[in-house]
């Protein structure tokens, strides 16, 4: 029996991952952003351990969140699966942290938690093919500059998603940490035209999380079905480490060595 948190796991591919998980026997702690959705997702799923709240738009409320998981024990696998997307957008939004919602919910909240949480032996990060689209830019990761496109900018958080999950491979060698691409799900985000049912998508991180065949027993990978990989140049070290640094610098928390 693992212990293993799922983000966003009120509803969706989340709920559909924690359902599997506590049906394969495991302790599984649910999260939603507020204490409304953690209601539902607990009766929705009576079988899990808890369900820890936090809103992941809020630097202050995701350490919070980090504070109340100590209360559980050791996590063995945590599945950064929240996230949002704003793919029409025609502006930016901001949090009331002063920074752009997409980059902090998909990005820097996951790593805000990891750099918090005791070292678990499995990270799972949630990318997306769409990461083939992404731009990164270092200097303007939260497009205050860049003219603003909601698809390029979603589309830059999953490939950001992805990185950091082979930076954190790379920092913590003992960690298996890697990224998937779930597909195109029929989700409230994905639409009911989306090939992918919700429960295919979560035997992916379920897998990722608890499985013990050769093939995810691996770390710094980028897994999914589709042709797209990521490049040389996004995997360079140096981009990987500078990264590490900025997202460090934005949350006041760097990620122990």
């Amino acid at each position: 029996m693992r212990t293993i948190l799922v983000t966003g796991s009120a509803d969706g591919i989340g709920l559909h991952t924690a359902t599997q998980l506590v049906d394969g026997g495991h302790r599984v702690i649910l999260h939603a952003r507020n204490e409304e959705r953690a209601a539902a997702a607990k009766a929705a799923l009576p079988g899990a351990a808890a369900v820890v709240v936090g809103d992941l738009r809020s630097l202050d409320d995701t350490r919070a969140l980090a504070a109340s998981l100590s209360g559980y024990g050791h996590l063995d696998a945590v599945v950064h699966n929240a996230g949002i997307a704003r793919l029409e957008s025609s502006e930016r939004e901001v949090t009331g942290d002063g920074l752009e919602s997409m980059f902090q919910v998909n990005v820097l909240a996951p790593y805000l938690l990891t750099a918090l949480l005791p070292r678990p032996e499995r990270l799972v990060f949630v990318s997306s093919a769409m990461a083939a689209d992404g731009v990164v830019d270092l200097a303007d990761l939260q497009y205050d500059r860049r003219p603003w496109d909601g698809f390029v900018a979603y589309s830059t958080s999953k490939l950001l998603d992805l990185m950091l999950a082979v930076a954190i491979a790379r920092r913590w060698p003992a960690t298996l940490s890697n990224a998937l691409d779930p597909g195109w799900v029929r989700t409230k985000m994905g639409g009911d035209s989306a090939p992918t049912d919700p429960a295919d998508a979560a035997r992916a991180q379920v897998r990722l999380a608890v499985g013990t065949d050769p093939e995810v027993l691996v770390t710094g990978r980028y897994v999914s079905d589709r042709d797209w990989r990521p490049g040389d140049a996004h995997l360079d070290a140096a981009l990987l480490e500078a990264l590490l640094e900025h997202l460090a610098d934005l949350s006041g928390a760097p990620l122990p060595a």
